[in-house]
């Protein structure tokens, strides 16, 4: 009797499924995924929702470093030998996230293709994000900065369709995210509406228009 043929790694599938080694788990808004200092032992990945990424130095000052949505992997440090959590991740939004333990996530990369394709993408694709950030920081005005935290926001510029509707956030978060001050969001904020690249109705809507800011002076 002929032996049947193993079926192709489905990838979304593996993302998407509850299964050895992978637990998913349903967060309420401003829960925390993890804190700075837990044990690392494994990743996550968004189904759904948006998470912050914060730092606390040994002074007690609170940064947020990154914000990130569905589709994106965190804690990911685990992998290359991170014992600690090097930041908290805490939900800005109801959120969907799949935990995978670390020794799954490092027996599918070592036999599945696929998946390793994804992965190294993705971590590239992050590494190109943080150096734009970098960039971002030296070289652009508070405006644009702040232009383009709420078009990453909306998903501008990923694959997929954009969501012009964001998560509530407060303006302090915001200025944390920007590098500047409340006041000076608010005045950007405000000046942004006045020219119709953002509107509040039910929630923070964000056009594409917004892109002007930044690629015009």
């Amino acid at each position: 009797m002929k032996a049947s043929t193993p079926l192709p790694f489905d990838v979304k599938m593996f993302l998407a499924k509850i299964g050895k080694g992978r637990t998913q788990i349903e967060y309420r808004k401003k829960h925390n995924v993890f804190t700075q200092g837990d044990l690392a032992d494994a990743i996550f990945y968004i189904q759904k929702g948006k998470v912050k990424l914060t730092v606390i130095s040994r002074q007690g000052k609170e940064a947020v470093i990154g914000i990130l949505g569905a589709s994106d992997f965190f804690g990911e440090g685990c992998l290359a030998g991170q014992s600690r959590r090097m930041a908290t991740v805490t939900s800005i939004s109801e959120c969907t996230i799949m935990r995978l333990e670390k020794d799954e996530v490092i027996s599918v990369l070592q036999r599945e293709p696929t998946f390793t394709k994804l992965f190294l993408q993705y971590v590239l694709t992050r590494n190109i994000r943080y150096e734009e950030d970098l960039v971002d920081q030296l070289f652009n005005s508070s405006e644009k900065r702040l232009a383009r935290v709420l078009l990453l926001l909306a998903n501008f510029g990923k694959e997929g369709k954009p969501e012009p509707l964001i998560p509530k956030m407060s303006q302090e978060t915001l200025a944390e995210i920007v590098g500047t001050t409340r006041s000076r969001v608010s005045f950007f904020m405000n000046r942004f509406r006045k020219m119709g690249f953002i509107e509040y109705n039910g929630g923070l809507h964000v056009h594409s228009s917004l892109l002007n800011v930044i690629l015009y002076d």
